[in-house]
């Protein structure tokens, strides 16, 4: 055996290890506390979640599957750096990207300008994806790469044989515990190099207030609310506006009915959110090519406890085939360029996660 194939074939081994102790079939998602759930397949899809035990929350954005709850054969626990033997050493993946186009983000971005000026939208967040290929399977590498994020990042994953995403997202959707609620308004970006303007951006703070506060307006009917102020949240690469928002709910309430009242906040959806604007913006994400659960509910449920993260700064892939969406949040006071460079900050994130090449 020549040198060549030698190191390949051990390249290829942990992946190959890792492979074999799964089904093909597998779902995880790490706390804020940083303990993870890891899911092994098969899966049992239900409509409601089970009243023992575990099951994810896997939705599209438009919540269309009338089956979100996937029930794993059997589950394991772990923390942040505690996935399976060999799953670390899984080499990122050798990726080629084509070139992104601003044409058909400009017509939707100006699409969407006119429908704000019209009166329609004061917000809302188109997505772009950026496609590209893999020399091999990798979806080994991006659950391995995705794994390894820490707090503030919360890691999730759904794979399916040769099919999947992942991620690691800075945004919780909401926490369930009993009555107990956490949320949060995670909106504005900015390079962290330009934190010191980005604190005092008006049109950044503008919009994540567009969030902040219409999230605040969701529970003042639903119990004793809790705003705390507004501060910056340092990803390393760039920053975000984060507000964090408590309640303590009056009465028992299902993650299904929080889901319904919640997604899509603001971050990732219309202002305001009418069954209208709420399909002009999955035509804008469709002409647009995005993955249908980017920007979706992702959740975990145990023993009563629900965990709902946002799914964003995350892959999909398809065999080889290799997708990263981003989405930004558009406002009367938007540019393109602007925006364009946002859209790109987030994507870099991402391939930061994977060391993979811009």
């Amino acid at each position: 055996m020549n040198l060549a194939r030698q190191a390949l074939i051990l390249q290829a081994w942990p992946t190959r290890r890792f492979m074999e102790n799964t089904s093909g079939e597998m779902a995880w998602l790490t706390r804020r506390d940083g303990s993870v759930v890891i899911g092994h397949g098969p899966f049992e899809a239900s409509s409601t979640a089970p009243t023992e035990g575990v099951a994810f929350y896997v939705q599209n954005f438009a919540l269309e599957d009338q089956f979100p709850w996937k029930i794993p054969a059997r589950t394991e626990r772990t923390c942040t750096g505690g996935f399976p033997a060999g799953f670390h050493k899984i080499p990122a993946p050798d990726c080629h990207w084509q070139s992104l186009d601003a044409a058909a983000f400009s017509i939707v971005f100006q699409e969407v300008m006119s429908a704000i000026q019209g009166g329609i939208f004061e917000k809302t967040v188109p997505v772009v994806t950026e496609c590209g290929k893999s020399t091999q399977m990798p979806g080994p590498a991006i659950m391995a790469a995705m794994s390894r994020q820490v707090t503030p990042l919360q890691s999730y994953g759904w794979i399916l044989q040769d099919a999947g995403f992942a991620g690691a997202t800075p945004e919780l959707l909401f926490s369930l515990d009993g009555r107990k609620l956490e949320t949060m308004a995670l909106a504005g970006t900015a390079r962290s190099e330009d934190q010191d303007v980005f604190a005092v951006d008006e049109k950044e703070i503008r919009e994540h207030e567009y969030v902040a506060q219409t999230l605040v307006s969701k529970f003042l009917d639903l119990g004793k609310l809790k705003r705390h102020p507004r501060e910056i949240l340092n990803l390393g690469s760039i920053v975000h506006f984060l507000t964090l928002i408590q309640a303590q709910l009056h009465a028992d309430m299902t993650p299904e009915d929080l889901i319904h009242r919640l997604h899509p906040t603001p971050a990732l959806g219309p202002l305001p959110r009418t069954d209208g604007t709420m399909e002009r913006l999955i035509e804008w994400r469709n002409r647009l090519d995005c993955p249908a659960e980017f920007g979706a509910p992702f959740g975990l449920w145990e023993n009563g406890r629900f965990d709902s993260i946002v799914a964003i700064r995350g892959i999909w892939w398809n065999g080889q085939n290799l997708r990263i969406p981003a989405g930004c949040g558009i406002i009367e006071a938007s540019r393109l360029v602007n925006e364009w460079r946002e859209l790109r900050l987030k994507r870099e994130a991402v391939k930061r996660f994977l060391n993979l090449p811009f």
